[in-house]
């Protein structure tokens, strides 16, 4: 069932035990700033970085991995602003719609090919392109402060309320999965990492987010939050980026919106097994630990379309989906993608749905 919520933010701070999940899925660590942009360094998973730093790419796939191979693309030359019949230059229209929050995303309308400026602070910015129907897909991060979005002179500019995050405490996990690995693990984790950095690279150019997400999984228990801050076998690691839903092995996954299928693989060393859904222009959805992939790279999937089961592969304690989303190397929250608007736009800041500029 499709779950539509009115926006909120919900502070939360108690300390939290439950199943784990992979925080293994960085890819690339460099800003993408372009659609053509494959990059040949990676860190390891964040969980490994002190063991590993760097590990490059690996020209062999996987005999047991299925990843959809990205071709560079010639750039698109933007189109020109409008101009008014007394010759002034009007702006370019630049509408977005979504969840504004941190850990949320926006589809923003305006110029079919328009050149985009996305910034954070006036020197930290980079550019994107809509595409053919003038659709151009943003997200905002974890801990995103100030995301400015600008087409021409029509301006967006969104100033984000820290969310809280829970601390999540799990202890009795192998030191295998923690910090300690064997040259034989690494050799496998810098193989994994190499399979999921082509997936990440993934710019579908058919946009198949339109209104948000539905859950994955039906009736399933959520044990874990997107962000809550993990420590491990005592020792503290990064944020888990993932949504944590508690399910018997088998349980259906379905897709939660349109989308590509980036990657299908059953052998990634802290994954398990793990299906990643682009779902246009590079926002990436993943589902981890699966028993079963019924989709393969490649492969157009709708909404409802069945992806996967629930398993327990992969650095886990019990079954479970760990769902994650990411955008041009940013953390999304792909729960919060269920609070998509439904009602009419309004206008105003952070923690409305609609903004809108000619």
């Amino acid at each position: 069932m499709r779950r539509r919520a009115t926006l909120f933010l919900t502070a939360l701070s108690f300390v939290f035990v439950g199943s784990a999940c992979a925080d293994s899925h960085d890819g690339a660590r460099a800003y993408d700033h372009g659609n053509d942009h494959i990059t040949q360094e990676v860190h390891i998973n964040a969980d490994t970085e002190d063991a590993v730093k760097i590990a490059h790419i690996s020209k062999t796939q996987s005999p047991n991995s299925s990843t959809l191979q990205i071709t560079p693309q010639t750039p698109i030359e933007t189109r020109p602003a409008p101009v008014s019949q007394a010759g002034f230059q009007a702006k370019v229209p630049l509408d977005c719609v979504g969840v504004i929050k941190q850990g949320g995303a926006v589809r923003c309308q305006t110029l079919p090919d328009q050149k985009v400026k996305i910034a954070r602070t006036p020197d930290d910015f980079y550019y994107e392109t809509a595409d053919k129907d003038g659709i151009l897909l943003v997200g905002f991060d974890r801990d995103e402060k100030r995301t400015i979005i600008s087409a021409d002179q029509s301006v967006i500019d969104y100033n984000f309320t820290p969310r809280d995050y829970k601390i999540s405490r799990i202890d009795g996990l192998p030191p295998s999965q923690v910090s300690s690995f064997s040259e034989a693990q690494l050799k496998k984790i810098r193989s994994s990492t190499a399979r999921k950095t082509k997936g990440f690279a993934s710019r579908a150019q058919n946009v198949g987010l339109v209104d948000g997400f539905t859950y994955p999984v039906e009736d399933a228990r959520k044990t874990s939050p997107f962000g809550a801050q993990r420590i491990l076998n005592g020792e503290p690691k990064r944020p888990h980026f993932g949504v944590d839903m508690a399910a018997p092995v088998g349980t259906p996954i379905y897709a939660p919106a349109d989308g590509t299928i980036s990657l299908a693989d059953d052998d990634l060393y802290f994954e398990g097994a793990m299906v990643m859904i682009d779902h246009g222009q590079g926002l990436n959805s993943m589902y981890l630990h699966v028993s079963e992939i019924y989709v393969e790279a490649g492969q157009w999937v709708k909404r409802g379309d069945k992806i996967a089961a629930i398993g327990s592969k992969g650095r886990s304690t019990g079954p479970h989906l760990c769902w994650r989303l990411k955008w041009r190397n940013r953390n999304l929250d792909p729960e919060i993608l269920t609070e998509w608007p439904i009602d009419a736009p309004i206008d105003g800041t952070e923690g409305d749905t609609h903004n809108e500029h000619h």
